[in-house]
């Protein structure tokens, strides 16, 4: 896979990102080429999947900082992939109505999980609204 990234100053790269040798420890390589840099790096599966979950948390934020005010909806009107507003990152995971109760299962920004239940009628903040077919 090959990506391009920009430094500081705005000189492109291209990362390239490829599983390592058959032979030898389990490993992924990393190589940056460009006119500004070059360099060769691999770590474990695991080391790659942190570092793609912190690339896509990273991502959040980004997003997040640079979303229009916060909107308010009823906890029934909640949806997967909404965005809580606070200090930090929740999101809705998944939605279930029973009766005149909404239980929210939220994922927070580390991976955590927990579900909470609100009335129906319960005035909830979004930092971001997940749109409908976005």
């Amino acid at each position: 896979m090959s990506i391009e990234i920009r430094d500081t100053g705005g000189h492109g790269v291209r990362l390239e990102v490829a599983p390592g040798p058959v032979e030898g420890p389990l490993q992924v390589e990393i190589l940056i080429e460009g006119s500004s840099a070059a360099a060769s790096w691999s770590c474990s599966p695991a080391a790659a999947r942190e570092l793609a979950a912190a690339l896509a948390a990273a991502a959040g934020e980004a997003e997040d900082a640079r979303t229009a005010d916060p909107v308010t909806v009823k906890a029934r009107e909640l949806l997967r992939g909404d965005v809580r507003d606070g200090n930090r990152s929740m999101t809705v995971e998944a939605v279930r109505t029973d009766g005149a109760d909404v239980q929210v299962t939220w994922t927070s920004g580390g991976g955590r999980s927990w579900s909470q239940t609100y009335e129906a009628d319960t005035d909830i903040r979004l930092r971001r609204r997940l749109r409908p077919g976005g």
